[in-house]
């Protein structure tokens, strides 16, 4: 299992959360919403031992990175936020797997400097028109601040009424891995976060300005989605694979939105075996061979 993220580093004025592991190609892991790094705890090990450096972090205002008030953390301002990142490490070419909306901040990141980005996964992703999702928006049309100002054991059953959507399997989010969900909202300064950081941002409009840009990427793509996501259904994956040249598309059977905590076998394999496919023509951004 992954460790904790140890590491912090001051990225444009703020601090981030990270974890580096591993030797040889570099591959960045981009967590959801709501969520933190912890979501590829069975991921990340797997794809070191395969011959990787991996680096996890949690985006800004998320998990144990800074949460600095009045600051942007759309994914637009988390995908410039990822290029100073990288910079920071001295990652200038990296794959990318991005899971919900952090695989809005790969594909954003991808469109603007598609030179940096080797290979491009994303799973369960966010896209178009397909979020924020009814209650949420309720949340942030209706009343977001009184929200923001709930008991602990009210946000607790809030959130984890909707963690309980993320999986098709409802008995793995439960005990312990419930807790690690919660856990960084365990304060009132946490509860606040949550609703400034993460729910005001949710925003279609990030992900629909750049619909007509996505036949333009033309790196390799494979999209990996569970079969049973309540919040970003299937049709979302295939308009995806269509509107992206060459992209793949992968199904995963009784998995939901977080489909590393259903399968995380079959999403290591997946990983790992992306990042494998090809010969030297994807190190220089051509697409990879159709699945």
């Amino acid at each position: 299992m992954m460790t904790t993220l140890t590491d912090h580093l001051i990225v444009d004025g703020a601090r981030v959360a990270y974890r580096e592991g591993g030797s040889g190609e570099p591959v960045v892991f981009i967590h959801g919403t709501p969520s933190h790094s912890y979501e590829w705890r069975e991921v990340v090990p797997h794809v070191e031992a395969a011959g990787h450096r991996t680096l996890t972090y949690d985006l800004l205002g998320y998990g144990l990175s800074e949460r600095p008030a009045h600051r942007d953390t759309s994914v637009a301002a988390q995908s410039d936020l990822l290029g100073q990142l990288l910079d920071a490490l001295g990652l200038d070419r990296v794959s990318l797997v991005a899971h919900d909306i952090g695989g809005a901040v790969a594909l954003r990141f991808a469109l603007a400097y598609p030179g940096r980005v080797r290979r491009l996964m994303v799973m369960d992703s966010v896209s178009y028109d397909s979020w924020p999702s009814a209650t949420w928006r309720r949340i942030i049309d209706e009343d977001l601040d009184d929200h923001a100002a709930m008991p602990q054991e009210a946000f607790d059953d809030l959130l984890t009424r909707q963690l309980t959507m993320t999986v098709a399997d409802k008995s793995l989010m439960t005990g312990d891995v419930l807790r690690a969900y919660l856990a960084p909202h365990a304060s009132r300064l946490g509860r606040a976060s949550f609703f400034e950081h993460q729910v005001r941002h949710y925003d279609s409009r990030y992900t629909e300005e750049i619909t007509d840009r996505l036949g333009g990427l033309t790196l390799p793509v494979r999209i990996l989605w569970g079969a049973e996501d309540e919040w970003q259904p299937v049709r979302y994956a295939e308009r995806l694979r269509d509107d992206i040249p060459g992209a793949e598309l992968v199904v995963i059977p009784g998995a939901g939105h977080f489909l590393m905590e259903d399968a995380p076998g079959r999403v290591v394999r997946e990983v790992i075996d992306f990042l494998a496919s090809g010969g030297e023509e994807d190190t220089e951004g051509s697409p990879g061979p159709a699945r």
